[in-house]
């Protein structure tokens, strides 16, 4: 059995949807978003406190790349993964951990609007600068989903794969702080993607969701 910890509306979505892609048995644990993840029993299993955590045959895992990468080597090489000797391989590497790059941001921003509880503690400047952050990741999206080859659906020529996964979660988060206006082709992309069923199956119920506000605009100096 595999077991998914988990928190709604965080990176661990990114292990959740791709779990429901590769369409394997799986349970999920889900946690609250607080300090019950630095408890000893959970930092066993993840030692910096963070989602997700994976456990499988005894064995722990963290950092979605990582998970990514495992889970696709071991149930989807050619599928969902790309295997070594794929001309894809070096690319969906990049794509895969790419997303991090955006979740770094899109952490940064959540940080600012959502955890931090006093308006003396956030600051309009960080917002702004994580906000241009991540429509410079946006920019780089576009241009690689506006290169004209054939069947530029998704992020690889061959097709769908994880790293849409990886990214389209990534990008699920950063919506919230920054829109897709003025990037075309990643909001055709991200409808394509998202509405997947495994997607829709990783999305949170209303009563789990961390975010209260579906944007949350830079404040002003």
């Amino acid at each position: 059995m595999i077991r998914l910890h988990h928190c709604p509306q965080s990176r661990s979505m990114r292990t959740l949807w791709l779990l429901h892609e590769l369409d394997v048995d799986f349970r999920v644990v889900i946690h609250p978003f607080d300090k019950s993840l630095r408890r000893p029993e959970y930092l066993s299993l993840s030692p910096a406190g963070r989602v997700p955590a994976l456990e499988i045959e005894g064995e722990r895992m963290f950092e979605t790349g990582a998970i990514t990468e495992y889970l696709c080597e071991r149930f989807s090489p050619d599928r969902l993964g790309r295997s070594t000797g794929s001309p894809d391989r070096m690319a969906w590497l990049v794509w895969v951990h790419f997303a991090e790059t955006i979740s770094q941001h899109a952490a940064a921003l959540t940080q600012q609007h959502v955890v931090l509880y006093t308006d003396e503690m956030r600051s309009p400047t960080v917002m702004k600068l994580e906000a241009a952050r991540l429509a410079k990741c946006y920019d780089a999206l576009e241009a690689r989903l506006s290169t004209p080859v054939e069947n530029r659906d998704y992020l690889l020529t061959s097709g769908f794969s994880a790293a849409d996964v990886s990214v389209g979660q990534a990008v699920y988060m950063a919506r919230h702080f920054r829109g897709l206006d003025g990037h075309p082709e990643v909001a055709k992309w991200y409808t394509r993607i998202t509405e997947r069923p495994a997607f829709q199956a990783s999305l949170p119920m209303d009563s789990e969701r961390l975010y209260a506000q579906d944007f949350y605009p830079a404040w002003e100096d």
